[in-house]
């Protein structure tokens, strides 16, 4: 399996929206931001099992560099952020 977005690549925070959990509260400060794919990895807990995990960071606050989980991100072309700034 490979990953589904590349380093360069624009995307912005995509939270799950149904209950608050702690994770999307420390997420809520980057959800309309856009940042960039700086580096992503791969985990195998188990023999075929591959997970991805992204380095993205965020140049209007001041280069931030988060990890997240590739649910929880989306590409810019389909976020709002994206449509509002045309």
């Amino acid at each position: 399996m490979n990953p589904k977005y590349e380093k360069g690549q624009k995307v912005t925070v995509r939270l799950t929206g149904q209950t608050i959990s702690p994770r999307d509260s420390t997420l809520q400060q980057y959800a309309e931001k856009i940042g960039e794919v700086a580096n992503y990895y791969w985990i195998s807990p188990r023999a075929g099992e591959v997970f991805y995990i992204y380095a993205v960071r965020f140049p209007e606050l001041n280069n931030k560099e988060i990890v997240l989980h590739e649910d929880e991100i989306k590409s810019i072309i389909d976020s709002k952020a994206f449509r509002r700034s045309r």
